[in-house]
């Protein structure tokens, strides 16, 4: 399964609750606002960063970018794909959850 979380992990508690709920082995794309989970040195880098060996973790770099953000600064263990690779995803998931 795709995990679509695009809200700030510093406002709401979509991550967590995806991270609940999602199988070991399942994809989840950080994406909007979420992408902010990805980066090193937050308060939820701990919690992502211990999340990347059970779960494919991937972010939307062009959201990094708009935000003025890069992949540079992203957690080890989380891959940046474009918008193609985010259409690879959900062909490759073929089931997709988006976390509102």
């Amino acid at each position: 399964m795709l995990h679509l979380v695009n809200k700030s992990p510093f406002e709401r508690t979509n991550l967590q609750a995806c991270l609940n709920r999602a199988v070991p082995g399942s994809a989840i794309l950080l994406m909007e606002d979420a992408v902010y989970a990805s980066l090193r040195g937050t308060s939820q880098s701990d919690l992502v960063a211990g999340a990347v060996n059970a779960y494919d973790f991937f972010v939307l770099a062009p959201d990094l970018a708009i935000r003025g953000l890069d992949a540079s600064q992203v957690l080890q263990g989380v891959e940046p794909v474009d918008y193609g690779g985010f259409v690879d995803l959900t062909i490759d998931r073929q089931t997709v959850q988006s976390w509102l």
